[in-house]
């Protein structure tokens, strides 16, 4: 029941991506300010929930197959290869094709096959990127249920931002809000994607010390996320103390939900 749950979570994280396609039919996103926020409060939460929950989680799992000093040491390498992992897929991708490097673009200027080279571009860049996010949320509803909605919530936020990388080019060359939202969706259903290819790949050997590795992973690629994508277009969108303030703010959502539930 719990891996229906996950991967259901998964597919909610990624088909959000949709709902960046809607901010991109208008000219002038009047929204900036409230995805500002968001944008922030999503860190928050991910960057919380990193280091309060997820390490210590990958940490007591491999405690119980190593000494204290080795699980902390292999629980750090694996949470730094996860962003190490992450940074490489943002490294490979040019600038021109990244996603996050468009959300600024939105004149529509040059010709329509351009743009519609970059909104492919922009959607298989996405999917690369949605691959080990929907990875990192499916284990973390799997671990524990509570802990994948708040993830998933978070990822889901960050998804609407690329949906208009996506949609804002394609719109612009072929003026079809059907193909907009079509090839938005189609770049998010990456993430579930991600979620069911390593679930299978990871099945047969998912021990104790599979599911510290992966964990403590997990947690390095959502830091990254949330500090090289999630406040830089915070920051973008609204002013610095918006974004901060949704950062603190996410912070103490997850805290509270953490205490409660």
């Amino acid at each position: 029941m719990n891996v229906v749950f996950a991967f259901l979570l998964t597919l909610f994280a990624g088909l959000a991506t949709g709902i960046g396609s809607i901010f991109a039919f208008y000219k002038k996103l009047k929204q900036e300010t409230l995805l500002s926020f968001a944008l922030g409060l999503s860190a928050g939460v991910m960057i919380y929930v990193s280091f309060i929950e997820i390490f210590p989680k990958a940490y007591d799992a491999l405690s119980v197959s190593f000494s204290s000093n080795a699980a902390y040491i292999y629980t750090t390498i694996a949470f730094f290869f996860g962003m190490g992992l992450i940074a490489l897929i943002d490294y490979l991708i040019p600038d021109k094709d990244n996603p996050h490097e468009f959300i600024d673009d939105q004149s529509g200027k040059g010709k329509k096959k351009k743009l519609m080279r970059l909104g492919l571009f922009s959607a298989l860049a996405i999917a690369i990127h949605n691959f080990p996010e929907g990875l990192a949320t499916f284990i973390g509803a799997l671990e524990d249920p509570t802990l994948g909605i708040s993830i998933a919530l978070a990822i889901a936020i960050h998804n609407i931002p690329e949906g208009i990388a996506v949609a804002v080019p394609i719109y612009h060359a072929t003026n079809s809000k059907k193909k907009a939202i079509g090839y938005t969706l189609l770049s998010g259903l990456a993430e579930p994607l991600g979620a069911l290819i390593g679930f299978v790949l990871l099945r047969s050997i998912f021990t104790e010390t599979t599911f510290g590795l992966l964990f403590a992973s997990v947690a390095g690629i959502m830091v990254y996320i949330s500090l090289d994508e999630l406040l830089p277009a915070a920051e973008k969108y609204g002013k610095h103390h918006l974004s901060i303030s949704g950062l603190v703010l996410g912070m103490i959502i997850m805290a509270l939900s953490l205490v409660l539930f």
